[in-house]
């Protein structure tokens, strides 16, 4: 009579599993890697409460209070002064491109203004595209600004230490004055939609053709390895564009986002965006051997993608390896182009820093997967 219950048959079973998850190395490599990549994301790369965040000073007063305003700045350790004598227009323009986080501007009667009890106007300007990037900071300098002077008022001044704060800090949040978030989240989604699709169906849709032994009728025919790449990713753009379409209008009519900026430009930088997702796509159909682990590639690329590019946590609160890692990413730069669009009106010659480094991706990612799609076939 069988036993209901067998260990020894138990461990055999057991025994077969494990020597078949050893067999399958990208499961395998998939189980142990993926939880230390989101020990090593989660514990040192993401960072809610950024600082040494850039900022550009537009000093008129040139006083020592003026100055000892900046110290402040510096030692609050949320910000980081990249130029104490800038001007009006090169703030702008800093501010525009996403260069700078803040512009402090103080005013050429500031010291004057201070020594008789009226009350100057400091004004700090914000990069609010991303709201959770500067809450902390703003929140920072309104405390400090009522001790900033606090060794600069003495004698005659020293009344001025008593009570509310000498000077009036205005805040301005540029892009964004309420700080809504779906200001930030909603443009960021078109780019992790885009993400996820192209490189997905792009995979799963040559990789499907490879194991079926259809793509080896195909190439049976005259066309080239190039046409047939081409011919089969093409929908796919017809597809990114559908998708950004309902995005946008979603953005517009649902969610409020405004959009200031170029729609041409906007889908200019899409198609740059979606080009460098389907090279992806192509070269991971050329390295995986089956749908299933042209899934698992697929969510690799993905992990990092949300984690690093300052869609879900704000980029410049991550360490400088996390950063240099982002800025390889394409949706880093896509999430910069398309929130510079439709949030500041950016032109292509501001967006142009985000925009090659795009083209630069597609193409040495196109060429790695051409030529492993070129050897996989012979």
């Amino acid at each position: 009579m069988r036993e209901p219950f067998s260990f020894t048959r138990l461990f055999a079973i057991m025994l077969k599993e494990l020597i078949q998850l050893r067999r399958d190395r990208l499961t395998f490599a998939l189980m142990i890697g993926m939880p230390i990549i989101q020990l090593t994301l989660f514990g040192f790369a993401i960072n809610g409460d950024p600082k040494h965040l850039p900022t550009i000073v537009v000093d008129h007063d040139r006083s020592q209070f003026s100055r000892s305003l900046v110290r402040a700045l510096e030692n609050s350790d949320y910000f980081k002064i990249m130029r104490a004598n800038a001007s009006d227009r090169e703030a702008d323009r800093e501010l525009e491109m996403g260069e700078a986080q803040f512009a402090l501007v103080i005013p050429p009667d500031f010291s004057r203004k201070l020594q008789r009890s009226e009350h100057p106007t400091l004004l700090l300007a914000a990069d609010a595209t991303d709201p959770a990037a500067t809450g902390n900071a703003i929140g920072a300098v309104q405390q400090l600004a009522q001790s900033a002077l606090s060794h600069d008022l003495t004698g005659p001044l020293a009344r001025l230490q008593t009570g509310t704060a000498p000077f009036e800090l205005r805040i301005h949040r540029r892009y964004n004055p309420e700080g809504i978030s779906q200001y930030n989240i909603v443009p960021g989604l078109m780019g992790v939609i885009l993400t996820m699709t192209m490189i997905m169906m792009t995979s799963l849709g040559i990789t499907r053709e490879v194991e079926r032994g259809t793509m080896e009728n195909l190439l049976a025919t005259p066309v080239r390895p190039l046409e047939v790449m081409v011919g089969k990713i093409a929908p796919y753009v017809i597809i990114g564009y559908i998708q950004v379409a309902v995005t946008l209008l979603a953005a517009r009519w649902v969610f409020d986002v405004p959009f200031v900026g170029s729609l041409a430009v906007a889908l200019l930088c899409v198609l740059a965006f979606i080009a460098a997702n389907l090279t992806v796509g192509i070269t991971i159909s050329s390295t995986a051997r089956n749908q299933t682990q042209a899934m698992q590639m697929t969510f690799f690329f993905f992990l990092p993608s949300m984690l690093l590019s300052g869609f879900m946590f704000p980029f410049r609160g991550m360490p400088g390896w996390a950063q240099v890692i982002g800025e390889v990413l394409p949706l880093t730069h896509f999430l910069r182009l398309i929130r510079g669009v439709m949030l500041k009106g950016n032109g292509l010659t501001e967006l142009w820093p985000n925009l090659w480094p795009l083209l630069l991706f597609m193409l040495v990612v196109l060429s790695i997967g051409l030529k492993r799609f070129r050897r996989t076939l012979d």
